[in-house]
């Protein structure tokens, strides 16, 4: 059984029947499985056809993600950016930055990208910037505190996705156990109770919130 409580057939049967991911990609994910401790933080086929699919309906001119890891999900949320628009990435981990600006190189990101080196609670406040779509999936400890801010640099109609929010069941769990699934457990009740969106939480993977600002 995988870590997110799905049948591996259902796995393997929703990929076979998701649209191919790029080729660029394809090479990002064996690069990531071979330089990083926890090749499993990448989107994946399937949530980064999601992703790819919400940024080109929304076609956003301002996107902002906290948790760039390689940069698997930024590349995903580009696909609907216009000509002239934007992609801010926020990754706390400097380690990662070399791997990050390679991958943003080869894949032609660069003249569209900016990364930013450092925690997206101080970043987010200084952008200066409303954006039209938010996708976090930074740590999940934090998850009530990006809400806060990313909601206030969140144009009004605009979406944020965040993800991990199931973490593999653990949120529904009585008792909740541990400090990662408690906090998450707590942004789910914000973004339910907060009468300045409307929120769908969808079963994709590990669990993605799916919110519109009103």
């Amino acid at each position: 059984m995988n870590p997110y409580e799905i049948p591996e057939q259902i796995l393997r049967y929703t990929e076979a029947y998701t649209s191919d991911e790029a080729v660029v990609l394809e090479e990002l994910t064996r690069t990531t499985h071979l330089k990083t401790v926890h090749p499993q933080m990448l989107s994946g086929k399937v949530q980064g056809r999601f992703l790819a699919m919400i940024s080109r309906m929304v076609r956003p001119q301002n996107i902002l993600e906290i948790g760039t890891f390689t940069g698997y999900s930024a590349y995903c949320l580009s696909r609907g950016l216009p000509e002239n628009g934007k992609l801010v990435t926020i990754e706390i981990n400097d380690e990662m930055e070399e791997l990050i600006r390679d991958f943003f190189e080869r894949a032609g990101l660069t003249p569209f990208t900016e990364l930013i080196i450092g925690d997206a609670r101080k970043v987010v406040p200084t952008l200066n910037t409303l954006f039209d779509l938010v996708f976090i999936d930074g740590n999940k400890e934090h998850y009530p505190e990006y809400y806060k801010v990313c909601l206030k640099a969140l144009k009004p109609g605009g979406y944020m996705i965040a993800d991990n929010v199931l973490w593999g069941g653990k949120v529904a769990a009585t008792p909740i156990k541990d400090t990662s699934s408690e906090r998450l457990h707590t942004f789910n009740e914000m973004v339910h109770n907060d009468p300045t969106v409307e929120n769908v939480l969808l079963t994709v993977r590990d669990g993605l919130m799916l919110v519109r600002k009103r």
